[in-house]
């Protein structure tokens, strides 16, 4: 529970926002992307940047390379899109007009929502957390944005950051645990835009409803990765691989559990193997020698994981890689199950972990069965060179995105909308839909000349045929 001190400084921080959201609402194009600027300017200096790597590292133990790739990396494609693109997102948007509204303009004007919360997750803590705040600035609001606390080197990176280079009442990171995160949703915020766990985010729309506000939730779920007999086993594995062990598998697109068909079944594997040693054991005995394997973020998540993982095999399920662990050092090794069943508790939950589980398929019509008998995944990935079974498999389905014959990189284009549907999320960011996103369309019907006191009492005859005739031809 929030002391009362707490409480009252974050309400202080939101009536200190709200005050300012007006002035905010009418920044301009011009105004808005300098404040992008100052974040791209903020992370191009080399001291700053060696920080980063140097608080994701001490949280994840994760490789500069991989915080390039899929924290900074990714984020300076995003302020640089926005910067482009925002004088365009800005301008009304004109739509058509119905012939019986003849003597009017009608269009789509975009408006801040207001005072935002963003909170953010521990998995990617800077890319979750500067996106949406990339839009959210884009779009005209004020932010107040936490971090995770479970990640609190970076968290403490952005509070120096954000201080920095913004004034409280536009945007202000607040830092802390469940608490401080209660008091937070207590407040009315415009638009709430949350990342983590379907759990969690069921949490937040609950207390968001207690003030109507709108939700962004970018939730997970169990995204799985189908094999076809039609692909190249040796690139597909290691795609694979890739994609599941980035950040030590703790990614939210993350495959979550392979479906490979039956005849593929021990080449895959095999394939999987031989990935493992070209990427991690080159020169090394073991991957937890390798400087390019992240790991787990805390003892409590390395303990869920390695719970998932003895469940699964006290309940039959076979390592076929990997399976090693270290809970001084939090290290899961990349590993392999096969013999999975669904009843397993690894089939239950999201991984979040480098452990993938292995299921064999011999129709596509078992691969629809076992996907549909699930929530919604975020993504659904595909590896096949089948146009058709490609597109069985889209139209009997439903995901946040799809991406076919490689992994994670449909995040990296934001022409691309992303989010999930329903489990696995609600609403679309990033690129125009994040602005949307963050933006009220507030429509307007504006006449022009004219006017229709044909429609004015009092009525008769003559009105009905003519209203029939113009909203049933027209």
């Amino acid at each position: 529970m929030a002391s009362a001190t707490l409480t009252t400084d974050l309400q202080q921080l939101f009536e200190r926002q709200k005050a300012h959201a007006l002035q905010q609402a009418q920044t301009t194009a011009d105004e808005r992307i300098e404040r992008l600027r100052r974040i791209e300017q903020y992370l191009n200096d080399p001291t700053h940047e060696a920080d980063l790597i140097e608080a994701l590292r001490k949280d994840f133990r994760k490789p500069a390379a991989e915080t390039l790739i899929s924290e900074t990396g990714v984020v300076f494609q995003h302020l640089k899109f926005a910067r482009q693109h925002l004088r365009r997102w800005m301008r009304p948007e004109r739509v058509a007009t119905p012939l019986v509204m003849i003597g009017t303009r009608n269009y789509i004007h975009f408006e801040p929502k207001g005072v935002c919360l963003i909170m953010a997750p521990w998995n990617y803590p800077f890319n979750l957390s500067i996106l949406p705040l990339i839009y959210a600035i884009a779009a005209g609001n004020t932010v107040v944005l936490k971090p995770s606390e479970i990640s609190d080197h970076t968290s403490a990176y952005i509070r120096q950051m954000i201080s920095t280079l913004f004034p409280p009442e536009e945007v202000a990171v607040v830092e802390g645990d469940v608490a401080v995160a209660t008091a937070l949703l207590d407040l009315p915020f415009n638009h709430i835009f949350f990342t983590g766990s379907p759990a969690v985010g069921k949490i937040v729309m609950k207390a968001a409803s207690r003030h109507l506000s709108s939700v962004t939730l970018e939730l997970g779920g169990k995204s799985p990765a189908i094999i076809d007999p039609s692909v190249n086993l040796k690139k597909a594995a290691r795609q694979t691989l890739w994609g599941k062990c980035l950040n030590a598998g703790q990614t939210c697109i993350a495959p979550d559990y392979l479906i490979v068909h039956r005849s593929l079944k021990e080449d895959f594997i095999e394939a999987y193997r031989v990935a493992v040693r070209d990427f991690y054991l080159t020169g090394r005995e073991t991957v937890a020698d390798s400087p390019d394997f992240a790991r787990i973020i805390s003892d409590k998540h390395f303990q869920r994981i390695k719970g998932l993982l003895d469940d699964a095999v006290g309940k039959g399920a076979r390592v076929e890689i990997g399976g090693e662990t270290d809970a001084a050092t939090r290290y899961i090794a990349p590993t392999l199950l096969s013999e999975v069943t669904e009843e397993m508790e690894i089939m239950q939950e999201e991984i979040f972990g480098p452990v993938m589980p292995l299921l064999t398929y011999d129709t596509a019509e078992d691969i629809i069965e076992l996907i549909n008998r699930r929530p919604k995944p975020l993504t659904l990935y595909i590896q096949s060179k089948r146009r058709n079974f490609i597109r069985r498999i889209m139209q009997n389905t439903s995901a946040g995105g799809t991406v076919i014959n490689d992994y994670l990189l449909g995040y990296g284009n934001p022409n691309l909308p992303f989010g999930g549907v329903n489990n696995s999320g609600i609403g679309k960011s990033l690129g125009a839909h994040g602005f949307r996103e963050f933006s009220n369309e507030r429509g307007v019907n504006h006449r022009i000349f004219g006017e229709v006191s044909f429609l004015f009492p009092p009525y008769g005859p003559r009105l009905n045929t003519l209203v029939n005739f113009l909203f049933k031809r027209f």
